[in-house]
């Protein structure tokens, strides 16, 4: 199993170009499902959750064909085009979908399309209770029958989906993008009340209405759906990665750097950079991104919320760089109940933290510590990779397959800046 080995105490100095946003890009690839036609992804991101899902469309009856595009700058991006002119299978087998929890985005589509699905209950990030119940309550509203089988989420529509109103309870973003694409080709009006208002529901929305969906409200909370018989071939850009923006300036921030953050963008980040730039970091749009650099960093609260709050996926983030402030912070975590696994990890390191239920009380030091540390989940792996640039010493982070599921090349796009930072094979 790899390991990353970081020698601290470096500034980062340069550019970091921003890939296209998985947490995007995997829906758009699931709405694929809903068209006969061919659907041209751009920007998709390299990431091992793009190839899980890219699997288990296959095994759905989706032809895909990749290509690579060459930006002014080097980097290259991917091009997938999805092609599925007949749903070979309607079923999303446990072995597919238990290596990621967004592979439950099939079911909405596959309904849609042929009136039943069986999808495999999902895996994934071990961060908390993230039930699908939302997801199957919607598609009960819409008029299909659920039943839960040996471990699969069957789901029946034989006459097709019916518009209906559904109310959240709380906001749910992969619910609010199941709902919406099996929305797309239900019969009648449907509406989501409380639905989540993130950028990437929005890129979703804008795809399908590029498809010939008729879709009024996204980005806000309450998004109206008239139904079409079917749906075309449409092109569409993924949007930048705000998260791997978010994760990258505060990197820059705990190593005292300063980088050019290319393809980001400030106004899909506003909570993210105003409570940066209260901690002291300068934060800058550009022609080509976002300007970022810190000479210190004083403490600050900060408590996740749904989008525009602040966002679940960059708390550990945060939390690494402000263990390097100056003053004490309190960050609080509101979306999900056990997300603080980071934190024994981080203490291992020197960080000065100490947990009260949902909150965390962090002492800013400047002393942190090279350690042998270990990755739990997704955000906290890079957080762990934060507090490393900034410590003193060596420190190896392990299972860092978690990070391949959501980092595009992280260690040649911080080496590039200046990183001691090194994958070391098993």
């Amino acid at each position: 199993m790899d390991r990353i080995r970081i020698r601290g105490g470096r500034r980062l100095t340069g550019t970091i170009r921003i890939a296209g946003a998985k947490n995007a890009a995997l829906p758009l690839m699931a709405a694929g499902l809903l068209t006969d036609e061919t659907l041209e992804l751009r920007n998709l991101p390299l990431l091992s959750d793009i190839d899980t899902l890219s699997n288990l469309l296959v095994q759905h009856g989706v032809t895909l064909t990749m290509r690579s595009v060459n930006e002014e700058d080097g980097h290259r991006s991917r091009v997938f085009g999805l092609t599925t002119p007949d749903i070979t299978s309607t079923t999303a087998p446990y072995d597919l979908v238990r290596k990621m929890r967004a592979s439950v985005l099939v079911l909405g589509p596959l309904v849609a399309r042929c009136g039943f699905a069986k999808v495999s209950l999902p895996g994934g990030c071990a961060i908390g209770t993230r039930p699908v119940d939302l997801h199957l309550k919607g598609l009960q509203a819409m008029g299909a029958e659920i039943e839960l089988e040996s471990g699969y989420v069957l789901a029946r529509a034989p006459q097709g989906l019916q518009g209906g109103e559904v109310v959240f309870p709380f906001v749910s973003v992969g619910a609010t993008e199941n709902l919406l694409m099996a929305a797309a080709l239900a019969k009648g009006e449907t509406r989501l009340v409380n639905a989540a208002r993130e950028p990437e529901v929005t890129d979703l929305a804008r795809c399908l209405t590029a498809m010939g969906a008729q879709i009024e409200g996204a980005g806000t909370d309450v998004i109206t759906v008239q139904g079409v018989d079917r749906l075309r071939g449409a092109a569409h850009d993924v949007i930048a990665d705000r998260i791997e923006a978010g994760t990258y300036a505060m990197a820059v921030a705990a190593s005292r750097g300063e980088v050019e953050l290319i393809g980001a963008r400030t106004d899909s980040m506003t909570t993210v950079f105003d409570h940066m730039a209260e901690a002291g970091v300068r934060i800058a749009q550009t022609e080509r991104g976002v300007a970022v650099s810190a000479d210190w960093v004083r403490g600050v609260d900060v408590m996740t919320e749904p989008f525009p709050g602040f966002p679940t996926d960059l708390q550990a983030q945060i939390m690494a760089m402000l263990a390097t402030a100056d003053g004490a912070s309190m960050v609080t975590e509101t979306i999900f109940e056990n997300r603080f696994m980071h934190v024994p990890e981080l203490m291992r390191m020197g960080a000065n933290i100490n947990l009260h239920g949902r909150s965390a009380m962090v002492r800013g030091s400047q002393d942190l510590t090279g350690a042998e540390v270990m990755a739990t989940d997704l955000r906290a792996s890079v957080s762990l990779v934060i507090a490393a640039l900034a410590a003193k010493g060596d420190t190896v982070v392990n299972r860092v397959y978690h990070l391949d599921r959501g980092y595009e090349r992280l260690e040649e796009k911080l080496a590039a800046c200046g990183a001691d930072i090194e994958r070391v094979s098993s």
